[in-house]
């Protein structure tokens, strides 16, 4: 394995950390890219989280336990004032998402992750944790389902814009072990947007997207590289090349906006703090979720400005909803809960991108949003709308049982993960081939009644393949949790799915559902 993209210089705990994935990644080649902000294992969901609690905290200013209309107001309108560091009358969403960002304490690490300087439980999240990399090696397939055709190039990407996932890191030493196991295929991997050009693609037969949320090739502060990103991602794929996708790469390009972002990747936010991220994704920390939901309620003329007024009308509405009763007055056992239903319903899929006052940042006709990236939603198949929380069970239905994708897969199968559903719009079988998909009929009431804006046809693929040009996809929806990466038949099926991506393994990928244009 090769780690390529990054010039900075590490530090010694950083150090230690590499030589601990030393031991893990071998001849592999890791490029040491820009650390994404940590989520930790499991998380991501509800929209009230933690930010009640701590909002709380910050604006009962006289700490008598409870807030008041005007001490509520008075925190917005402190916040506005330091956003506004030119006095101009008016702040952007990263002006904004800065200072609330600093104004909200940061999550405290999760009591398992102290000590342990790897995945998600670190502030280093390329280092995949010691005791998982052990587990996925001991559940290794013990071959192939074909001979590659030639020595295959595969590079793993693994920087988030928006909810930054643990296994990221398990993953990609996933790709990369197997690969020397099995004697099919080399591996670099990257963190750094930046990889994703032209030219350095041009060595490589595989791109592996490992949970890549958000707009995650985007350059907020550079529209031209933005382009050239995506140009490179499209040709490489239609060009003949193969593009293999893991679970939260589908939860990219959707939602209101790839509006303003916070710092560049790789920078250091101040006081250890997530970086600060656009409305709409489960990354860049409660700060950036609520300076966006301000923005969302707050930003009526969409001109992605917000004036003192404007602030705080959004600060009076919500009080009107939190104190419904007119009290005067919310008190601390209450204000976690009415919080989480103040907050606008977040639309996923944070990026660093382009924004416009267009109906890109219109409100979302949809659960999910809108489609950021025509081109890439079409192709990855799908885009995120609801999640059943880790370890939702989850029964496997063999879609296609003479693919040879899903032999490794019996009908009845069981996982427990974290596991996505699909915007209606964005996911069909008129668009790809369908290998497994959730058995519907095995979930219980209690469960199905769980997701929001449910589809209508209660089609729930867990993963496909597509062609696309003259190159492939494979997509596995499963992958959250480290505990799919020690689990054989998921590792056999991606494993098929990364062999039909690079062209040696072949399969029916015609649509599942021909139209009339397709016959």
């Amino acid at each position: 394995m090769r780690v390529t993209g990054s010039r900075a210089v590490h530090t010694l705990a950083l150090a230690a950390a590499v030589a601990v994935a030393a031991g893990v990644g071998g001849a592999a080649q890791q490029a040491a890219g820009p650390a994404p902000a940590v989520q930790g294992r499991g998380g991501g969901g509800g929209r009230g989280g933690n930010i009640g609690p701590a909002l709380f905290t910050i604006a009962d200013g006289n700490k008598d336990g409870s807030v008041t209309r005007d001490e509520f107001k008075g925190t917005f309108d402190k916040w506005f004032t330091a956003a506004d560091t030119t006095s101009g009358g008016s702040i952007t969403p990263p002006q904004l998402a800065a200072v609330v960002t600093a104004a909200l304490p940061a999550p405290a690490p999760p009591p398992a992750a102290q000590g342990e300087p790897c995945g998600g439980r670190s502030s280093n999240p390329q280092v995949p944790c010691a005791a998982d990399v052990e587990k996925m090696k001991a559940a290794l397939p013990a071959k192939a389902p074909v001979k590659q055709a030639k020595p295959h190039k595969i590079l793993v990407y693994g920087h988030a814009s928006g909810f930054v996932h643990s296994s990221i890191p398990l993953a990609a030493a996933t790709v990369d072990e197997m690969g020397k196991k099995l004697g099919t295929w080399t591996t670099t991997i990257t963190y750094n947007p930046a990889d994703i050009n032209a030219q350095n693609l041009k060595q490589y037969d595989v791109l592996f997207l490992d949970s890549n949320t958000g707009c995650f090739l985007d350059d907020p502060n550079d529209k031209a590289a933005t382009d050239a990103r995506r140009a490179a991602l499209l040709d490489f794929i239609r060009s003949g090349k193969g593009i293999a996708a893991i679970h939260a790469t589908s939860d990219s390009y959707h939602g209101s906006s790839c509006g303003p972002a916070g710092p560049p990747p790789g920078a250091a936010p101040a006081g250890g703090a997530p970086a600060a991220a656009g409305f709409g994704g489960r990354g860049g920390g409660a700060g950036a979720t609520l300076s966006g939901a301000i923005f969302a309620d707050g930003d009526t003329n969409q001109d992605q400005k917000l004036t003192r007024a404007e602030m705080t009308a959004v600060a009076d509405a919500w009080y009107d909803k939190l104190d419904a009763q007119k009290a005067g007055t919310i008190a601390q056992a209450d204000f976690g809960t009415r919080f989480a239903g103040v907050l606008p319903a977040p639309q996923r899929g944070r990026g660093g991108g382009r924004a416009t006052a267009s109906a890109e940042n219109a409100a979302p006709p949809q659960p999910g949003g809108s489609p950021l990236w025509p081109e890439w939603n079409k192709i990855i198949g799908g885009y995120f709308k609801f999640h059943w929380n880790d370890p939702q069970e989850i029964t496997y239905k063999i879609d296609d049982p003479k693919s040879p994708l899903t032999q490794m897969l019996k009908p009845g199968y069981v996982v427990n993960d974290e596991t996505y559903t699909f915007n209606q719009d964005s996911f069909s079988r008129s668009n790809v081939h369908v290998l497994t998909s959730i058995d519907y009929d095995k979930m219980t009431a209690e469960d199905k009644a769980k997701e929001s804006g449910q589809r209508t046809d209660h089609d729930y693929a867990l993963s496909w393949i597509k062609r696309e040009g003259k190159g492939r996809l494979f997509y596995m929806a499963h992958g959250h949790h480290e505990r799919i990466y020690a689990m054989t038949p998921m590792l056999e099926h991606l494993l098929a799915g990364i062999q039909y991506a690079a062209g040696d393994l072949k399969a029916d990928d015609s649509p599942s559902v021909k139209t009339s244009s397709a016959k």
